[in-house]
This record gives C-alpha cells, sequence and structure tokens, in this order.
C-alpha cells in the first residue's frame, strides 16, 4: 500500500539512520548506476553535469540485499562505509545500561545512513532492517575524495549532517517536552511525510515498525501508544486496521502538535 504527504507547518521533524558488513548482510552485489536511479534526487545533489554523475556511479559501484531481521551493521564495527537505501526500512537501536534496546530512528528509500561511524571510525548504534531492504554502498574514503573535486557533493554532504543535528534536536523536543498525544501526531505526520516527498500516498501509512518500536523511539511504554492510536482512532483522526493507519485528519493531527509551540 502506498504511502502519505503533510503540511508543512511547525512539527518537530523526526529523521533517523546507520551500515553494512558482510556477514550480516546477503552478499549478492549488482552494479548501480545512480544516473538511471529514480530516488537520485533524494539522496544525491541536483544539477550534476553528465560527467560529474558517471564519477560518481564509479564510487557507488554496488548494492547489497540486506534481509528482515538482520543487521546492516552493528555498534562497535568499523567504519567503511555511508549507505544510501534503495528499498526497505531500517531501525537504528542502541543497547541501554539496563540491556533493554533503545530505538533511535527509522530509516526509508532516499535517506543514507551511517554517518554515526564518521566520528570515531566506529559504529555506534545497531542498524536492523525492518523488511527485505536494498542498499547502495558509498565507501566514503572516495566519496570524501570526489567531494573535494565536486562541490556539489561536499555541500551535499555537509547538508546531510546538518540534518541530522537537526533531527537530534527535533527528538530532544519531542521527548523532553510534548505530551503522548503531541509525540504521537508528530511522528505520524513526519512518516506521512518524509513516504509522500518518495512518491507515496499522503493519507495512507504501512508502519513497518511495531507498536513497541515506536513507543521505544518515542519514550512511551507500549500501552501508551496503544491506547493513543486507539484515540485518535475514536476522535476520527485517523483509522487504524493493525499496521495499516489512514489519516483522516491531518489539519487536526497538526493542531495537536502546533499545541507545544503554543505553550
Amino acid at each position: 500500500m502506498k504511502e502519505p504527504p503533510l503540511p508543512a507547518q511547525s512539527a518537530p521533524t523526526i529523521r533517523l539512520l546507520p551500515t553494512v558488513h558482510l556477514h550480516a548482510v546477503n552478499a549478492q552485489t549488482m552494479k548501480v548506476a545512480c544516473s538511471n536511479c529514480n530516488l537520485r534526487e533524494l539522496c544525491m545533489p541536483v544539477g550534476l553535469s553528465p560527467q560529474e554523475l558517471a564519477r560518481i556511479d564509479e564510487v557507488v559501484a554496488t548494492r547489497r540485499k540486506v534481509k528482515r531481521g538482520t543487521t546492516l551493521f552493528r555498534s562497535g564495527e568499523a567504519f567503511e562505509s555511508l549507505f544510501a537505501i534503495r528499498t526497505g526500512f531500517f531501525k537504528t537501536c542502541v543497547n541501554a545500561e539496563d540491556g533493554r534496546d533503545q530505538v533511535t530512528g527509522f530509516q526509508m528509500a532516499g535517506e543514507i545512513i551511517g554517518l554515526d561511524g564518521i566520528v570515531n571510525d566506529r559504529h555506534t548504534c545497531d542498524a536492523v532492517a525492518l523488511e527485505d531492504a536494498e542498499v547502495c554502498v558509498m565507501p566514503f574514503d572516495r566519496i570524501g575524495e570526489l567531494a573535494r573535486e565536486v562541490s556539489a557533493l561536499q555541500h551535499h554532504v555537509h547538508r546531510i549532517m546538518s540534518r541530522e543535528i537537526v533531527r537530534e534536536h527535533g527528538v530532544m523536543l519531542l521527548l523532553g517536552s510534548m505530551r503522548a498525544e503531541e509525540r504521537l501526531a508528530a511522528f505520524v505526520l513526519n512518516l506521512a511525510q518524509r513516504l509522500n516527498a518518495r512518491g507515496f500516498s499522503g493519507s495512507e501509512l504501512v508502519l513497518r515498525m511495531t507498536r513497541e518500536e515506536i513507543g521505544s523511539y518515542l519514550g512511551m511504554k507500549l500501552e501508551t501508544v496503544s491506547r493513543t492510536f486507539s484515540k485518535f482512532a475514536e476522535d476520527g483522526l485517523i483509522e487504524v486496521r493493525q499496521r495499516h493507519v489512514r489519516i483522516l485528519n491531518a489539519a487536526e493531527l497538526q493542531r495537536i502538535v502546533n499545541q507545544q509551540s503554543a505553550q
């Protein structure tokens, strides 16, 4: 089923990110061409010349398939590449002191994952496929060399990093000062907005993550997530059938989120 758009108002932006290793991935590799990819404008800078695109094609030379439930990379593993998600959905998570997995984000097609490894050359979280997925491998050292020659690519890499900083600020706001209804409304709207940017429906979602994973990400108990979904359904804001969510009143969901900025 296709997925959703959103009114670009003051809802905090929530985004997420990860990376891959041969033992965790179905090692089937294929030639990939960014110049022919329909997601190119989401993960690559626009306005590149044919020559510049050809050079990027040489660097981003392979794809890897990642089976549902397997890791793209694990915390502590050496950082070697960034990954552009071509198909599928991922979650990133860290292991809390009490042994629980804390979800730190959800990533989808057209997004770049693996930025967490840049600082110390090691990944700081696990990236797990929530469904069968395929990623394009972007060796970071070669991307860095090319970015020094292609200014548009360098600017794009900086934009991706800046977007992560903004996302972190949005998550801090979400967890620090929003009520349960505001958190879940912001999450649903943001997810719909990101999916709509990829050509999916603006009002229908198929949640690839469980209610428990949503709760872990939003700092909510499983029971609270389920109860809030039910309240939204009772109020006529959404329609829920297991993992299928249809947005019936995006404006009211946005109003719930905007209560935060009005306080």
